[in-house]
Parts: C-alpha cells; structure tokens; sequence
C-alpha cells in the first residue's frame, strides 16, 4: 500500500466511523501528510470530488505503519516501533474529536439518563482512533480452564509490543535528570502529549495524541475516565486522580468507588492493593480499573455467611475462592461503606502467626491491606474485599503470599486486581516456551529438556505432565498444555491467599471474621 491510497482509505475510514465529517476530507489528507513529514504525493483527483469508499478490508494498522514507514525515511521520525506509533497516534490524534467535543457528549448521554450510551459512544470512539488496540488485542491467547473454584480465565499476552532493543540502549545514555513530565503515564496531563524517544531528556514516554479523557466527578474531586490500550477485558476502563498522588486504601478510596458505579452502574471498578508486592505495577499514582465484566471471582460458591455487629443491614459471605475474599452485600450505601471500612482497618491490625499473618514489623512498616471490588446488585451494591499480606521470609524472598518459586516458570509477577478476581495475564515469553515444551512432550524425549533454554524452566511440570496424561498425542497435546497452565493459576491465586482451605486456614479465617 503506498502513501496516496494509505492515506485516502483512512480518511475514508475515519468519515465512516465518524471521527470527523465528509467536509474534512482534503485538510484529513493533507494533516496526515504533514504528521509523515512530507508534502506530497496528491490525492486522486476522483477522490476529492467523490465520496467514501467501501469499507472492504481496511486495515488501520496497515494503513498507520504505511504513514509510519515515509516518515522514518523522510527524516520526520526515528526507526524505531515507537518512531512509527508517534506518527501513527500524531495522525489518529488529529483525525479525531478534541476531548472538549467528547466530553460533551458523554456529559449530554448521562444527563439523559444513558450511562450505557455514554460509555458505548466513548469506547467505540477510543476504539476506532486505535487508541484500544483491537487489532492487538486480538493477538493475545485466551481460554478457560475448569478447576476446583470455576472456569479460570488464562490470556497469554501478546497485545504490548516488545521493548526494541536500540530503544533500550539509548535509554541506558540519558542523564536520569530534568523535570519528568507527564510524571507518569496515569497522570490526566498524558492527553495529547506527542511522546519522545528513549534518547531524548527524560527517557521514553509513549505517545498520547489520540488519548481521550472524560473527566468525572468523585467525592467532589476531578477524576478521568480512560480506556485502556491493552485491555484485558470487556470495555477495560481506569478511573485515575487528576493530582498525581500515591494510591491508598481507605475510607475515601471506597467513596471513589461506590461514587463510580453510581456514575456507571453498569461497570464494575476495583483497586489494586496499596502495598508492594500485593499491590499493582503502578502505586504512585491513585486509579481505580473497570469495566463491563463478570469476572471468575464473582461467579464464586458461597463457602459461609456471616454478619457483623452493628452492621444488620450488610450482609457478609465468605466466598469459595483461592484468595481470601469477604463479600460484604446491602442496600444501603453508607452502611456498606462503613462495614467495608470497618473490615479493612480491623484487617490492618491483623496478626496470626499460626498461619504467617503479620500485621507491622517492629518498625511500623505495615503488610496488611486489601484489593477492594464495587458493583451494583440490583438496587443495592456489593463490595468484594481480597484480604492481602506482603510478608516475606527466607523461604519465600518475594512473598509469602505470592507465587511460589514452584509456579514461576508460568507466572512470576505481582498478583494484582486483576488476577485476584481469577482472569491470568501471562507473559508472552510462555508462547516460544510452550511450544519448545509441546515438541519434547511429542517427541517422547526428555533429553535435552533441561538445557534447552526455552524449555529448562518447565522441565518438572512437562515429566509431570507427561506421566499424568499417557494419551497425549498431536491432536490433544495443545489442550493438554493450556490444562496444564490453568491449573497452575489456579495454584498461583492459592498461593496468595492469606487463609488456606485447609483446617488450620478455615480455623484461623473464623477467627478473623469472628473478630468483626
């Protein structure tokens, strides 16, 4: 595909997604000529005066690489991945409404009474800029994987490009000095910003031309609502602080949260833990994740209900589930909330050697706190509360409630508010490193299974399941693996939980929810 017809079928494309109007055309073509660094060739003389094309099979990744590609080569942009996707989200940031239209028309649909319209409008809109990557997205690995606490949601991620190697050397020369800006990549101030190389003062940041952020009001304070690039799931959502300040669990982090699904029934919104190690990948900057999903975690068996003094009205469930998860029920928000409020400081306070629970060290530093979930139930709210501990010991460095060293062949990071509501998100190294697996398994030859460097890794779980699966064959050896690997989620999310299911963990959990 060369420049003329790159350009012309994505104007065409942007007029039928309505991105921007059919009076737009020629400036269209001639905006993404000056985004490629360049000021020519013209367009077909036929395409100016008709009107759109078919849509066909218009490829918005095709056509952005096509841009990307004449701009590396006229200079107006480094070779590199990143050096293309800056043209590329140069060209869909100015082919696209200004947050000003957008947040009109979100703000127009609630005022009607259309949450759900206004959150359609918006995703749709993030989607067909490219700032949610659908042709990315599309790349990751998903299935289910039936254990003992439900269907399991697996994803292998394949959605992230992979950081080019030039990129990261240049980094490595750049003075760590000079104002940082945005701060982080959560911070409202990303909206537009045209990114910068990895060489370039400040390191690299990713390009935010065609982000869109509708602020939101919480608990009387400006927020903004986002869609995340990379989503993991349905109409994945981030609620994140117009301050750049570091995430927190408490009472008004709650507020945030039942203030959201009152904003958008329809989604649900939760946190990552506030603690290293428990916590997400990003704790300095305060933000909430959402969407519109029904996760593993809330599909969960109820193991035992309870209530709690003082609270009549808040029903409490201790839920079948690997993690130690409380859901506390009600229709009455303010006494919802307090329960919640409630359930986390007496959680703060928390000690059980008998099962390696401990609240602070001598010192003060605090490990106990939790990933809180809020959705609508009817008309009434439902709060799940993970009960979360970061403690660490000689036997296990990185937690004593994360993944153990046994499952690190599958999943070595932190378990955050995703996978703690039972959806895995895997590290792309796993598709080159199953495949090696699938052909020792075929092959019926261990030999070289512990040098191979893609393979050493998952040396004992590949004879493990090699002896429990005798039938394995060609045809069934790919469900056999991804079995294999849910399972093994399965073991990581019982590996982070803080009371077992077994007698000393329902002895010492009892003794917790008593204490409420």
């Amino acid at each position: 595909m060369d420049l003329r017809e790159s350009i012309q079928e994505l104007v065409d494309y942007c007029v039928r997604c309505g991105l921007i109007g059919m009076e737009d055309r020629v400036w269209a073509y001639n905006t993404a000529l000056e985004c490629a660094g360049v000021k020519r060739p013209a367009p077909n003389g036929g395409w100016v005066l008709g009107g759109t094309q078919a849509d066909g099979n218009f490829d918005l990744e095709t056509a952005l690489l096509a841009i990307g590609n004449v701009a590396v080569v006229a200079g107006a942009e480094e070779d590199t991945a990143s050096g293309r996707d800056r043209v590329a989200m140069r060209v869909m940031g100015a082919l696209m409404p200004k947050p000003s239209e957008v947040a009109a028309r979100f703000r127009a649909l609630l005022a009607a009474g259309n949450p759900r319209g206004a959150t359609d409008g918006f995703y749709e809109m993030c989607c067909d800029a490219g700032y949610v990557r659908r042709a990315a997205i599309a790349r990751n690995v998903k299935w289910k994987t039936a254990t003992e606490w439900g269907d399991l949601e697996i994803t292998i991620n394949l959605s992230k490009p992979e950081k080019d190697p030039r990129g990261i050397a240049a980094a490595g020369a750049v003075p760590a000095d000079g104002e940082k800006y945005p701060a982080c990549q959560l911070c409202i101030e990303n909206e537009g910003y045209p990114g910068r190389a990895a060489a370039a003062a400040g390191g690299s940041h990713p390009a935010r031309q065609n982000l869109r952020i509708v602020p939101i009001e919480l608990v009387g304070e400006c927020w903004g609502l986002q869609y995340s690039p990379y989503a993991y799931f349905n109409e994945h959502c981030i609620a994140m602080s117009a301050r750049h300040r570091p995430m927190h669990i408490d009472r008004d982090a709650l507020k945030h949260l039942l203030d959201f699904v009152d904003l958008l029934p329809h989604y649900f919104i939760g946190s990552n833990a506030d603690l290293p190690i428990v916590g997400g990948s990003i704790l300095s900057h305060d933000h909430y994740q959402g969407g519109d999903h029904v996760f593993p975690m809330m599909r969960a068996e109820v193991a035992q209900t309870f209530a709690m003094q003082g609270f009549p009205s808040v029903k409490g469930e201790v839920l079948l589930w690997p993690l130690s998860v409380l859901r506390l029920q009600s229709g009455d928000r303010s006494k919802l909330l307090e329960a919640c409020a409630h359930v986390i400081d007496a959680w703060r306070g928390w000690s059980d050697e008998a099962v390696g629970v401990r609240a602070h060290d001598a010192d003060g530093t605090p490990h106990n706190t939790v990933t809180p979930v809020v959705r609508r139930a009817g008309v009434g709210y439902e709060a799940y509360l993970a009960l979360r501990c970061n403690v660490t010991s000689e036997q296990n460095p990185l937690g004593d409630f994360h993944p153990h060293a046994q499952w690190h062949h599958i999943k070595r990071e932190n378990i955050g508010l995703i996978e703690v509501m039972g959806l895995a998100i895997l590290p792309a190294r796993l598709v080159r490193e199953l495949g090696a697996v699938k052909e020792y398994l075929l092959a019926g030859d261990f030999s070289g299974l512990d040098t191979d460097g893609l393979s050493a890794s998952h040396a004992a779980w590949a004879r493990e399941l090699a002896v429990a699966h005798p039938e394995l064959s060609l045809d069934n050896v790919d469900a056999i693996l991804r079995e294999g690997v849910g399972q093994v989620f399965g073991h990581v999310l019982e590996d982070a939980g803080v009371f077992k299911w077994d007698e000393g963990g329902r002895v010492a959990q009892q003794r917790f929810v008593d204490a409420l």
